[in-house]
């Protein structure tokens, strides 16, 4: 019984990791109609950001966590111009592509400009939130406690944010219908630079989650964390973001309790034959597309 509750905590970590990534795809889902396959990807280099920082400060997180953030949101909303002409058909599959690409640009720079192409380790001091808390045989880390809460604090305010706010109504209103979003005087184009900077936002902030619970980052993490980002976003249902919150956090704990209790390294494999299995039963996902 200890070891399934020290499990579920660990679940529920990685599934608050993936819980923020799909939110921000959904989010661009939803408001622009494309799939940003590279959004990941600048995640994990936000974390090389805040890495030199680091290097630069003596190991200062309260200036290499903003940096990071900061870093997020300017380079996903550089990419906004990127995507514009094809938002305006609403073109996935050519969406997809095109974020492929810009990942491959961003994999290639870090594996050749920074840091010689290794990956980087964070200081002790950091990784883990610097503390553990252990009742018994129980063991987590401040990091787990850290990154449970500060995910459910930022989907919080974002649903305030898109429910409450005039810009976040705005948002719905062009996920909901854009033509008639239009007549109705609402500025796509600023509406889809604050979708991108609200990504980047939780893009940043996921960075700096993952960078106290793994501890390293590395320029091939964001190809298997895209992967599979997408995938808990077709699980849950593209476009859906209560969904994808939840099927982000029953994953996690399914893929820590898989790795507890079978030999092997069967997590991926069964965790993610089982979405398989569902998304050929609901190819709308087990929550519905809202795309």
């Amino acid at each position: 019984m200890d070891v399934f509750v020290a499990q579920v905590i660990n679940g529920l970590s990685i599934g608050s990791i993936y819980s923020l990534v799909v939110v921000g795809i959904n989010l661009l889902i939803l408001v622009k109609g494309v799939v940003h396959f590279s959004y990941v990807h600048i995640m994990v280099l936000s974390m090389f950001v805040s890495w030199m920082v680091l290097q630069q400060t003596n190991n200062n997180f309260a200036l290499a966590a903003p940096a990071g953030i900061l870093a997020a949101v300017l380079l996903v909303i550089a990419t906004e111009p990127l995507f514009r002409p094809l938002a305006q058909r609403k073109a996935f599959l050519e969406s997809l592509i095109l974020g492929m690409g810009i990942s491959i640009i961003i994999t290639e720079a870090m594996s050749h400009q920074i840091h010689n192409g290794l990956p980087v380790s964070f200081p002790t001091s950091i990784v883990g939130g610097g503390a553990h808390i252990q009742a018994g045989p129980i063991f987590f880390t401040l990091a787990h406690v850290y990154t449970i809460l500060g995910s459910i604090i930022a989907v919080i305010l974002l649903f305030y944010f898109l429910y409450r706010h005039k810009e976040g109504r705005a948002m719905r209103a062009i996920a909901q219908d854009v033509s008639k979003s239009r007549l109705l005087g609402i500025p796509l184009n600023r509406a889809g630079i604050y979708s991108f900077a609200i990504g980047g936002l939780l893009a940043g902030i996921t960075g700096v989650f993952m960078s106290m619970t793994l501890g390293s980052a590395s320029s091939t993490l964001g190809d298997s964390l895209a992967i599979k980002a997408i995938i808990v976003a077709l699980f849950a249902g593209m476009g859906n973001l209560k969904g994808g919150v939840i099927c982000a956090l029953l994953i996690g704990v399914a893929e820590a309790l898989v790795a507890a209790y079978l030999p092997g390294r069967w997590t991926e494999a069964i965790v993610f034959g089982a979405i398989m299995i569902v998304i050929i039963l609901r190819p709308r996902g087990v929550f519905g597309t809202q795309a």
